[in-house]
């Protein structure tokens, strides 16, 4: 299957299955310690029953943590999966190496987040982190307002049912951008409708 009749049958299985939109983007975070948490715990959980409510209950909790440097200085004196009631040590261990690379790199609110993932070398940089791939790295970006996709499981099952199938990350994720476009839709809200479908489906 060439690019071309890919994003074809993949914007028509947009249009017949989830209408012509507008797609609203997510509604993202404007605390550092949330996105931190997002990003760290959210792989392979229920994310609205299980994540969201952890993750509102710590920004009341923590709201000093709205940036790197005061959730940095929470995580030195308290224990983050009690916070979160979630006991992980791998996904803490995700939080704590992400509060430490973006600190030094002199990231501190979201709007520097925004910015800094802008380059690609600090994109790479967020990928040395034990326990953040590709997908992650695209969707702290949306956490922040930037458009893009984050091809998860439920893009993946969503373009199959279209035939779209057999992709490597990267690719998949262009056939999805340039259906975004034909379609005239903000990448991050094709993005957030169609993991709406298919996570409520699930």
């Amino acid at each position: 299957m060439n690019a071309d009749s890919a994003v074809q049958q993949l914007a028509a299985h947009v249009r017949t299955v989830l209408g012509d939109g507008p797609f609203a983007p997510p509604r993202g975070w404007s605390h550092m310690g949330a996105v931190i948490c997002d990003v760290s715990f959210h792989a392979r959980r229920k994310y609205t029953s299980t994540v969201l409510p952890r993750i509102l209950k710590l920004q009341a909790a923590w709201p000093d943590a709205a940036t790197v440097r005061g959730f940095q200085t929470r995580l030195a004196t308290e224990d983050l999966a009690a916070a979160m009631d979630f006991r992980s040590p791998t996904r803490v261990a995700t939080a704590h190496g992400l509060t430490y690379l973006l600190a030094a790199g002199g990231v501190d609110t979201c709007d520097d987040l925004r910015a800094w993932l802008g380059h690609q070398a600090n994109r790479d940089a967020l990928r040395t982190v034990k326990g953040v791939g590709v997908k992650s790295v695209d969707y702290i970006g949306n956490l922040v307002g930037r458009s893009q996709f984050a091809v998860d499981v439920h893009l993946r099952a969503f373009a199959a049912e279209a035939g779209v199938s057999g992709l490597r990350y990267e690719q998949l994720r262009a056939v999805y951008e340039a259906t975004a476009a034909a379609l005239g839709h903000e990448c991050s809200g094709l993005d957030y409708a169609v993991w709406r479908f298919k996570s409520q489906a699930g």
